[in-house]
């Protein structure tokens, strides 16, 4: 049974399409933005765009160039864990607050830009958040302080 060309290319397309995951990306740019949620250290307002499946929280920050003012990336994960992290394909130096379920900051880090240096919490967590590098000590906030408005 013959196929015709407009058919075969269709099928092609579509094999490609269920294929290639929702959030692809090129292998060296930056995933699209994400959606973002506000959340409170305080009195300090932070817009963070939310990675929280698989593929979003692989790439990450990755080949950003910039991360400015109060914005920065939560990583949700479906349960609490040792979560590490480290800055491969990252541009920018990050400090990093590994949170615990209740909001809770367990521990922050500091990470410098395309390094593979492992960055992990101190006892299992739900979140981490990325800010730029020095946010939380420029913005008074340390282990033991709570973020909230997790999702």
């Amino acid at each position: 049974m013959a196929v015709p060309r407009a058919a075969k290319a269709a099928l092609a397309a579509l094999a490609l399409a269920i294929a290639a995951p929702a959030h692809a990306q090129p292998a060296d740019g930056p995933q699209p933005r994400l959606p973002v949620v506000q959340l409170s250290a305080g009195i300090h307002i932070i817009h963070a765009e939310v990675a929280d499946t698989e593929s979003t929280r692989r790439a990450g920050l990755m080949f950003r160039r910039e991360l400015p003012g109060n914005e920065g990336m939560l990583f949700v994960f479906e349960n609490p864990d040792v979560q590490c992290f480290w800055m491969r394909n990252t541009l920018v130096p990050l400090s990093i607050a590994f949170i615990a379920d209740d909001g809770t900051i367990v521990n922050i880090n500091d990470m410098a830009p395309q390094t593979d240096d492992g960055h992990c919490a101190k006892k299992p967590v739900r979140y981490a958040l990325e800010m730029a590098q020095g946010w939380f000590a420029e913005h008074g906030v340390s282990a033991g302080r709570k973020i909230d408005g997790l999702p």
